[in-house]
């Protein structure tokens, strides 16, 4: 058992810091990464197993509701030599139980490993799992910490593979070197392409993409949240094209009054409307022979959109107020954030002119489908706001990194620059510690719960839980009164709350200072 836990503790230090690796050697010792099964019909059950061990171990998890269908899938995978990790409930309500399973697997040639779980124990049921070659039987309900730990042990044991090897991206970029301070490595040149940072697979899958594209005339239709860093897709679409010694001109189809927008495309001619004193190129001609990005294209009117299939259609324009037609020779390449598909079947944007745009498509991956992107971008973000001297540079605590790679960062990578500048600023020349982040990210991470262990713990007896946070609601506003000598104005703020929100609990409770 001793063995075991040096195992894990090696395991844990090396996921958070593969740089103690000490060659390719030792890594190859540790193998590659092993793959898990789950099978479990309570899909709620399954789901957070799956996403748990998917974000602390970072390997390959697939989860099935059936036996047949996991067996169907091994039956049919290519890789079916490699070596694995089964998870199985052992009641089933379809099909074969997961003991039954474990058989069959056995019966097949399957190099596995495997855990049962089941909510009905009982020392036939334990048994009966350990003559079968289970590893560990757990009882419902369980901690999913203490799975993590059986997973890791059961691999490294049985399989002979030790989980510290689990080379998955995440880990291979997030390598963290200890020296006092915690500091995150910095990208190299194979990890920047056009501005843009990623050694993820997805991303290197877009920069591929971006190369073919550019050597062609297409139009491109790029998608993908906001914050995405879509323009920068545009922009490296444009430079590496034939078009690249000409303008690349950006309309923001979203933030030009409706009024303004076929003007500020098209142009128009002197006289053509109150205030056109005289004749004015629109963005699609000063982008001749060059390209043209139209920004949040989704938010474009339904009598423009009509214009713009004409546009790409016959590839001439008509300035507002002239019967004249201009030939223009321009790239266009559109973006949104928007689904656009969902926008053509509700009649809030044209089919003919979707299909004209998704010539070719590049969707770009919010930034939570990527993390192991996010300790590159966060060693680059702090280098671009540090100070020549170095002096505000700052190093993240090895809790505050878990805490930001675990953000789900649905401001994308627009809100991971804006956070990082924000603590150079404000935090520049210290370390990084989980209470320095903003509020949202401590409140939305699932580390924060340990935070509240050690103010409350529950005891083997339980609790009322509604006197309880009803106590400590009290205590809290009472602590935020007493702090700021009885303001609601400044207690509200301390509390996250509404000033009236705050006076009606006080009222309901009772409450005075």
């Amino acid at each position: 058992m001793d063995d075991i836990n040096f195992l894990h503790n090696s395991f844990e230090q090396k996921i958070i810091n593969p740089a103690i690796f000490t060659d390719e050697d030792e890594m190859e010792q540790f193998g590659l990464n092993p793959r898990i099964f789950i099978v479990e019909d309570d899909k709620v059950l399954g789901l957070s197993i799956k996403k748990y061990l998917m974000k602390t171990l970072n390997c390959e998890v697939e989860l099935f509701t059936s036996s047949m269908d996991c067996l169907s899938k091994l039956m049919g995978d290519p890789a079916r030599t490699k070596p694995f990790c089964l998870i199985t409930d052992i009641s089933l309500e379809q099909g074969a139980d997961g003991l039954l399973l474990i058989d069959n697997l056995k019966d097949k040639g399957f190099n596995f490993v495997s855990i049962a779980m089941t909510g009905f124990a009982s020392i036939e049921t334990a048994i009966s799992a350990t003559r079968k070659g289970v590893y560990h039987y757990l009882t419902k309900p369980f901690e999913l910490e203490n799975l993590q730990k059986l997973v890791i042990e059961a691999i490294s044991k049985k399989l002979g593979i030790g989980l510290a090897q689990l080379k998955s991206e995440v880990e291979s970029v997030s390598r963290v070197r200890k020296g006092g301070n915690v500091k995150i490595e910095s990208p190299s040149e194979e990890d920047i392409f056009c501005q843009m940072i990623g050694r993820s697979k997805v991303m290197k899958d877009v920069f591929e993409r971006i190369k073919k594209v550019a050597l062609t005339e297409s139009t491109v239709l790029i998608t993908g949240p906001s914050g995405t860093g879509k323009e920068l897709v545009a922009h490296a679409i444009h430079e590496l094209s034939s078009r690249s010694r000409n303008n690349k001109v950006s309309v923001n189809c979203g933030a030009i009054p409706r009024d303004l927008l076929e003007s500020e495309l098209f142009g128009h001619v002197k006289g053509s409307f109150t205030g056109a004193i005289s004749n004015r190129k629109g963005r699609f001609e000063l982008s001749d022979k060059g390209s043209i990005f139209l920004d949040e294209i989704g938010d474009m009117p339904h009598m423009l959109q009509v214009k713009l299939l004409r546009v790409l259609q016959n590839r001439t324009i008509e300035p507002v107020g002239s019967t004249d037609s201009v030939h223009i020779d321009t790239r266009v390449i559109a973006a949104t954030h928007r689904d656009l598909e969902n926008m053509v079947t509700e009649g809030k944007f044209r089919e003919d002119l979707f299909y004209r745009l998704n010539v070719i498509p590049i969707k770009i991956p919010a930034l939570k489908e990527r993390r192991e992107d996010i300790p590159l971008m966060i060693s680059y973000f702090v280098e671009r706001f540090s100070s020549a001297d170095r002096s505000n540079e700052i190093s993240f605590s090895d809790k505050a990194l878990e805490m930001l790679l675990s953000y789900d960062w649905p401001g994308n990578v627009r809100e991971l620059e804006n956070i990082i500048e924000r603590l150079v600023i404000l935090r520049g020349g210290n370390e990084i510690l989980p209470e320095d982040l903003p509020a949202k990210i401590f409140r939305h991470n699932p580390l924060a719960t340990d935070h509240y262990k050690h103010i409350f713990e529950l005891p083997e007896e339980g609790v009322d839980l509604k006197r309880v946070l009803s106590d400590i609601e009290d205590s809290l506003i009472l602590q935020a009164l007493s702090y700021t000598g009885g303001n609601k104005n400044q207690a509200s703020k301390l509390l996250c709350l509404n000033r009236t929100t705050l006076i009606e609990k006080m009222k309901k409770k009772a409450l005075h200072i």
